[in-house]
């Protein structure tokens, strides 16, 4: 079944990501459940499941509210307390959901959070707030050691991988990048086509997973320019792209 892929805005940037049929909805992380029943009643859909990839009140506070409502089931991490979560779901298991003929396997990405999770299938990726379009999330409860795995899982997908993420950040993730990798054209070519983006209220979501490995410096720790640019940060060499990580997400928590 053919389905709308939408970002509903919410907060101040958090995206809600809805999946739309043709009379069945399902929604992804619904930190507000008012901006989701606008969209549901807009366009006259029931919702059919709720999809929720960590503990964190933005991303999962309407969801009690709306599964009460609609009677929907409530797909989120086994590792977290979400009281709304009805499946509890754990790394290989799927989530499947008829009435959009949608099915996503479930991979376990801590770092984040501890017990972070990211829904994958039909060439997309809900990855929460792990990965970003250019960026990742912070270390609330995670090591890097984990969040460098969690990322790597995400980085082995196919390059086509549609990259639905929590939050509007890429012009701010993309200035750090530049200052990461100023010699890198790809991550200026990004920067121009989101600033369009931007200019007219539109979301530069979702990303691709070929266009992240050109221009996201968390997935490129392997690379010369961002190895040389962590070393230079940290002021001594580092040995691996686990130490290099380490040392630009560090360095993004204090970028201004």
């Amino acid at each position: 079944m053919a389905y709308e892929l939408i970002p509903v805005p919410a907060f101040r940037d958090n995206y809600i990501w809805l999946m739309a049929g043709a009379k069945s909805a399902a929604v992804v992380d619904p930190g507000d459940a008012a901006p989701v029943r606008k969209a549901l009643e807009e366009r006259h859909l029931m919702l059919a499941a709720i999809l929720i990839t960590h503990h964190h009140a933005d991303h999962m506070g309407g969801a009690a509210a709306l599964a009460l409502q609609y009677g929907c089931p409530v797909y989120g991490p086994a590792g977290e307390s979400i009281e709304a979560v009805t499946e509890p779901l754990h790394e290989g298991q799927e989530v499947n959901i008829p009435r959009l003929e949608i099915d996503f396997n479930v991979l376990e990405i801590p770092g984040h959070t501890a017990g972070h999770i990211a829904f994958c299938g039909n060439n997309i990726v809900f990855c929460g707030d792990t990965l970003f379009s250019a960026g990742c999330g912070r270390l609330f409860e995670g090591t890097a050691a984990q969040m460098s795995r969690s990322l790597g899982k995400l980085a082995a997908l196919p390059d086509s991988t549609a990259i639905c993420c929590g939050h509007e950040y890429t012009m701010a993730n993309l200035r750090f990048a530049r200052v990461v990798e100023p010699g890198n054209r790809d991550i200026m070519d990004y920067a121009t086509e989101a600033a369009e983006l931007r200019s007219r209220n539109l979301p530069t979501l979702p990303s691709t997973l070929g266009r992240e490995r050109s221009v996201n410096p968390f997935l490129r720790c392997d690379t010369p320019a961002v190895v040389t640019a962590a070393q230079r940060h940290a002021g001594h060499a580092l040995q691996g792209p686990i130490e290099v990580f380490a040392v630009i997400r560090s360095w993004k928590d204090i970028f201004t």
